[in-house]
């Protein structure tokens, strides 16, 4: 299933993409949310899309697929070509931090760049979303906690990041640094997750063209090592780490800049694009 939510800012309503049409759940669905995922929604749907009919619609505006995770939990380094292209050793264990939900924007909106920002950058990444309460889960079980994946634009403020003391959140966090979307994918759908080509440009230029292969630590052991610090809830997002190819890592620096396009995409999750605007209250 490809599930989506659409409709202007604060009334979204949920979808589902079949047979390259799309459907208006919302008669049957109150939304994808924490309630939806820990209900068994996804079971739930696949039988109920067996007996009733849905208004096929064409969305005017696609938003985050998921509404109000509790926590976006993000990896850093965890591509072996990232890693290496910031001159960076490979970490012994997973590097872990927050995003602040209100990052968060739907696949095709506007990012905007930070107040006082020189160093705004792009990062394609896969995300997942989890389906059940995760807390201390052996890592063979993590797959089943899995509801399905989105891509994610993990943007991030380079100095905010790195060059203002503290940890990475404060460049990790502004708002609209989190398009998400446009498809939560159920893994029925993915043949091999961790064989997915991941692509961005900038302004029709290919800046990052990676694959999950080159994953430092795989999705199963992130889930599981991520479980051990924090319970992760139903709808809760989790970004894998982006491959080589941001801005950071060129010589010298590139970063984005008002009126510029990024395009993204990872096979069989999905394509986004955003353009960059300047920041205003």
């Amino acid at each position: 299933m490809r599930l989506f939510r659409f409709g202007p800012l604060g009334t979204e309503k949920p979808g589902v993409f079949i047979h390259e049409k799309y459907y208006d759940l919302s008669t049957e669905i109150k939304d994808f949310d924490s309630e939806f995922f820990e209900r068994g929604g996804m079971e739930n749907l696949r039988e109920i899309l067996k007996t009733k009919s849905f208004p096929s619609i064409i969305p005017d505006r696609f938003a985050c697929p998921i509404h109000r995770p509790s926590k976006i939990v993000c990896i850093g380094l965890n591509y072996k070509d990232h890693a290496l292209e910031i001159g960076a050793d490979f970490p012994k264990e997973p590097v872990i931090f927050l995003k602040s939900t209100t990052a968060i924007i739907g696949p095709y909106d506007d990012i905007r760049i930070p107040r006082g920002s020189i160093k705004t950058d792009w990062e394609v990444e896969l995300a997942l979303v989890i389906g059940k309460k995760a807390s201390y889960i052996d890592e063979k079980d993590a797959m089943d906690y899995i509801a399905g994946y989105c891509l994610h634009n993990d943007i991030s403020e380079r100095e905010f990041q790195l060059e203002r003391g503290g940890t990475w959140d404060k460049g990790k966090g502004c708002d609209t640094f989190a398009p998400i979307g446009p498809f939560l994918v159920s893994p029925d759908e993915i043949k091999e997750v961790h064989q997915l080509r991941l692509w961005l440009k900038v302004n029709g230029i290919m800046m990052q063209d990676g694959s999950t292969s080159n994953l430092i630590f795989n999705i199963p052991s992130l889930i599981s090592y991520i479980s051990q610090f924090m319970t992760l809830l139903p709808g809760d997002i989790v970004s894998t780490g982006t491959p080589a190819g941001v801005g950071l890592g060129m010589k010298p620096p590139l970063y984005l800049k008002p009126g510029d396009l990024v395009e993204l995409g990872i096979d069989g999750i999905g394509n986004s694009f955003q353009r960059i605007i300047a920041f205003s209250k």
